[in-house]
């Protein structure tokens, strides 16, 4: 069998992050499977595992890994730290035409790199199979509930990036003592997954959504709110999902009589920019409005939620809106709503994350790119190489060649 070399990059972009494609247990067991494997890992003082942890379980450190012939890392690797000719494994964010990333395409062509991009990682039904989604979901449903506590000052938590792992943030929840509020979820993917799993460790009753809006409840009380829940064609109420996901400017929303009942509303919908916002801002201003806090995760800026008006940090995670002046303002004012939108939420609990994203990368991605690409996973997700964009991604030509 042929040998095949990979190296773990240190993660070089600014401001750094945490997580690794490949944690150093996933290392171990992936040698153990696959003895025509060899894996090196860059040393790095910021990662959320350390060098140590990587040679205790057998995984050597090695600063220059240009001998390697396939490099993973997370986040965007910069143009001028790039081997050619390699095959590389991380989030590139070009396959939107990123402007900011544009000179980081024109080099992956350039230096006839394979970039496989682990956002196209696909199925044969064209469905994602990998990705942090899942964390965004536990986390942001945290901070939702730490907003919450902060704006009527019922408890304080522990910040997730301050807690060593998942399960010192779940020892957090269990302070948490929640007055009879309604907390409206909308989304059904992996993100609203890893909401569930955090409302679920609070122990909080799911509710349908005409419950909901109709019962009064003793505890608090959740509702997870799919497309047909919340738009609607106005000339046919018959909902059709697929002509939703195909046509959603001719839908309307009819989220507004959520907003007169919801306490805290989590966002994790995918929103396509065609789609009609959940509501708009002259709803604020409406005296049965009730939302008084929102974690928007998708955190599609003036986009489904337009009171996400920029995104936050895991630092300063939460601002206000004020409703009357329709501006920033302090985030527990009494005319502000609470906002929490912080775009980079997996890297709060960054081995864990890491943890969930190799097993998912180890068990469907990598066999194909070890053994052999039958079910074209790899092919698939391709989107350059050898100086050439791939046939899925020809739409990139303007942006990867001018």
């Amino acid at each position: 069998m042929q040998k095949i070399k990979i190296g773990v990059l240190r993660e070089e972009k600014n401001p750094p992050d945490k997580r690794v494609p490949l944690t150093p247990l996933i290392c171990s067991d992936l040698l153990r499977k696959y003895p025509n494997v060899e894996i090196y890992v860059q040393p790095s003082k910021i990662r959320c595992y350390t060098d140590d942890e990587y040679t205790s379980f057998g995984v050597p450190l090695k600063e220059d890994v240009s001998d390697c012939d396939i490099l993973m890392g997370v986040k965007e690797v910069p143009s001028d730290k790039l081997i050619p000719g390699k095959k590389y494994f991380f989030f590139s964010h070009t396959i939107k035409k990123q402007p900011h990333n544009q000179k980081l395409m024109k080099a992956l062509i350039e230096k006839k790199i394979q970039m496989i991009d682990y956002e196209t990682l696909t199925d044969k039904n064209n469905n994602r199979i990998i990705g942090f989604g899942r964390y965004a979901g536990v986390v942001g449903a945290y901070n939702g509930i730490l907003g919450y506590g902060l704006k009527y000052d019922l408890f304080r938590l522990k910040p997730a990036h301050l807690c060593r792992d998942r399960a010192e943030m779940e020892e957090e929840l269990k302070r948490v003592k929640l007055p009879n509020i309604k907390i409206a979820l909308t989304g059904g993917g992996r993100v609203a997954n890893g909401v569930i799993e955090t409302l679920s460790a609070l122990r909080i009753r799911k509710v349908t959504p005409e419950e909901f809006l109709m019962a009064s409840f003793r505890e608090p009380v959740y509702c997870q709110l799919n497309p047909r829940d919340y738009v609607e064609r106005p000339d046919d109420h018959n909902f059709d999902l697929n002509d939703f996901f195909k046509h959603p400017e001719h839908f309307v929303s009819r989220f507004k009589p959520f907003t007169k009942v919801t306490d805290l509303y989590i966002s994790s919908h995918f929103w396509d920019p065609r789609a009609p916002r959940m509501f708009e801002k002259t709803d604020l201003k409406e005296k049965d409005f009730h939302i008084s806090v929102i974690a928007d995760i998708t955190c599609d800026i003036d986009g489904s939620v337009p009171t996400t008006i920029r995104p936050t940090t895991i630092t300063q995670p939460f601002y206000g809106y004020n409703i009357l002046s329709d501006k920033e303002d302090l985030p527990f004012n009494k005319d502000t709503i609470c906002i929490m939108a912080v775009d980079n939420l997996p890297c709060e609990l960054p081995r864990d994350a890491s943890d969930d994203f190799g097993k998912d990368l180890t068990e469907r991605a990598l066999p194909s790119l070890i053994e052999n690409d039958t079910d074209k996973i790899i092919e698939r997700a391709t989107i350059c190489k050898e100086g050439k964009l791939t046939e899925s991604f020809n739409y990139l030509s303007d942006y990867a060649y001018s």
